[in-house]
């Protein structure tokens, strides 16, 4: 992102109407945008390419939302993704935000809602490719740390699932209240509440505990420390008993 916080947006959507309002409105704000009317030519140009974001909708000719998504943080494309659809279950709002995307936004918006969105998640620190080796799993809403199968809500597993796509950053409040929420009321104190759920099921047993309060900001998880080099003899030894 640029110094004056003008973007470059890969907007990657079927509908020729939508795709020139998106630019138009965009452009008018000052960023630069680069349109992709279905998912095989917007995969070609996010891969060719570096964005600062992508507005992605789910639903497009040739590969679809997912897919694209999937790919790029497999190559480590770090570009802030926008999922825009029609599609409001539960299964495919969990489906788009665990395959990579940051944020999930349902058909119809107001321009203004999107660009809130837009901005709320660029504000957050640059990206760079998380290291972390929990396993996630998004039909059981379970999270494996070492041998443990962690049982989550659907709460609990969106703001994980959005702290883990970003390990090592500090993720603004807000941006984790719209992963969860939406733009549905909430108490003011419902996010730590939340978070405070995760922490019981996910931090209390263990010694090194990840998700950490960076105040006045937002909440960061930490990759669990490597094995020091006593422990790996320790478990060599073990192995060869």
């Amino acid at each position: 992102m640029t110094a004056t916080n003008k973007l470059r947006i890969l907007i990657i959507e079927d509908d020729p109407r939508m795709l020139e309002l998106l630019c138009k409105g965009l452009r008018e704000e000052g960023h630069t945008t680069v349109p992709a009317p279905d998912g095989d030519t917007g995969l070609d140009l996010a891969l060719r390419h570096d964005f600062d974001a992508i507005l992605l909708d789910l639903g497009l000719p040739g590969r679809d939302g997912i897919d694209i998504a999937l790919t790029l943080r497999a190559e480590n494309k770090r570009a802030f993704i926008l999922m825009v659809t029609a599609r409001d279950a539960e299964d495919d709002v969990i489906r788009g935000l665990d395959s990579g995307a940051d944020h999930y936004l349902v058909k119809p918006f107001s321009f203004a809602e999107m660009l809130a969105r837009l901005k709320g998640l660029t504000r957050a620190t640059p990206r760079s490719a998380p290291s972390s080796s929990l396993a996630l799993d998004p039909v059981r809403l379970t999270v494996r740390r070492g041998n443990k199968v962690i049982n989550l809500t659907r709460s609990e597993y969106l703001l994980f699932s959005a702290l883990h796509r970003r390990t090592g950053e500090t993720v603004i409040r807000q941006t984790l209240i719209e992963s969860i929420w939406g733009s549905d009321p909430i108490s003011p104190n419902a996010l730590d509440v939340l978070v405070n759920s995760l922490r019981t099921k996910f931090d209390a047993p263990y010694e090194h505990k990840s998700i950490l309060t960076v105040r006045g900001v937002g909440y960061s998880l930490q990759p669990d420390p490597a094995p020091s080099t006593d422990d790996i003899s320790v478990s060599l030894q073990e192995l060869i008993r």
